[in-house]
């Protein structure tokens, strides 16, 4: 059993910042990759960043230089800095995480999503 907590999404005005948080738990063994997707209502969900174990990074090209990935391998938990907030940023944020658990294969899981809205 794996589970995502997700926090950190609401509203913001445009130009502002939010902190994403998602902390995996349950029957790991270990992550090796986890990041951030992000859907808004009629489009396909999108990478915005991912951050390896050892600590590379890939970001989406709409998002290099106003997003910060970082990761704490020893709580399982990823964030997802946003600054300088634009309303295209208006999406369901999902974590994700290709992750060995104790019992099968490596997989990949998927939070439940939050919300994100930038709106004056």
């Amino acid at each position: 059993q794996v589970q995502f907590v997700e926090s950190g999404g609401g509203l913001v005005q445009p130009g502002g910042s939010l902190r994403l948080s998602c902390a995996a738990s349950g029957s790991i063994f270990s992550i090796y990759v986890m990041g951030w997707y992000r859907q808004a209502p009629g489009k396909q969900r999108d990478l915005v960043a991912v951050i390896r174990r050892g600590g590379s990074t890939n970001y989406a090209d709409s998002v290099k230089g106003r997003f910060t990935i970082s990761r704490d391998n020893g709580e399982n938990t990823v964030y997802l800095q946003m600054n300088n907030l634009n309303p295209d940023d208006t999406a369901v944020y999902y974590c994700n995480a290709q992750l060995k658990p104790l019992i099968g294969p490596p997989s990949n899981y998927w939070g439940q999503g939050t919300q994100v809205t930038v709106s004056s």
